[in-house]
């Protein structure tokens, strides 16, 4: 299994339906290893988010970016996904092992808003878990932000933290500092001019501390 991306490329409809969207990935997929793109869309079938995952996977490949898939664990299974990503309404990660274990092998996370959230995606068999919003978010309005603090706690659980929501070029390295593993974003990835620039931005707090 390859190592964890330190930076998630999450989608949602309206970025699926993007004229460019292809583009957009591709230029997302030069941050390589450090990548990976999320096939993401809770309103679609499941042909729709397959067909989805297989076009992120052509592009990604060959730069060996990888793609998640969000929600459907048959879909991340039947397409080969290097991920799974989870959110709290899904199965528990030790049920998709146990339904597609000897079949599909990937990352599975979970996305979690509190320390209660965050404890039982642990104990469920989450590999990491997703943290968020950590800031204020136009994806989320209304959302109170957790925090820093959170992340910070969170990161002593043993599990990488991936924090999601309001991040940007200028506070990813404070959420570095707070312990996250990663960080995931939706519009300061794909509706940017440079996708593949805004990447690279983003991971840098990772790259210059390794």
């Amino acid at each position: 299994m390859r190592p964890l991306p330190r930076l998630h490329a999450v989608t949602d409809r309206e970025v699926l339906a993007l004229g460019d969207f292809a583009t957009r990935a591709s230029q997302l997929a030069t941050a390589g290893p450090g990548i990976a793109l999320h096939a993401r869309d809770r309103t679609a079938s499941a042909v729709r988010l397959t067909a989805v995952a297989r076009q992120l996977l052509d592009l990604a490949s060959p730069l060996e970016a990888s793609v998640f898939v969000n929600g459907r664990a048959d879909v991340a299974a039947a397409v080969a996904a290097q991920g799974l990503q989870l959110g709290q309404g899904d199965l528990a990660p030790a049920d998709v092992r146990r339904a597609f274990g000897t079949t599909w092998a990937g990352w599975i996370g979970v996305s979690v808003h509190s320390r209660a959230e965050a404890d039982a995606a642990i104990a469920d068999g989450a590999d990491y878990i997703m943290v968020g919003s950590v800031y204020e978010s136009a994806s989320h309005p209304g959302r109170a932000p957790i925090g820093l603090a959170l992340v910070r706690e969170l990161a002593d659980r043993g599990k990488p933290v991936i924090a999601i929501g309001g991040i940007t070029a200028e506070r990813a390295a404070a959420v570095r500092e707070a312990g996250a593993y990663g960080i995931a974003a939706i519009r300061a990835l794909w509706r940017t001019e440079d996708p593949g620039q805004a990447a690279m931005t983003l991971l840098a707090p990772w790259m210059e501390a390794a």
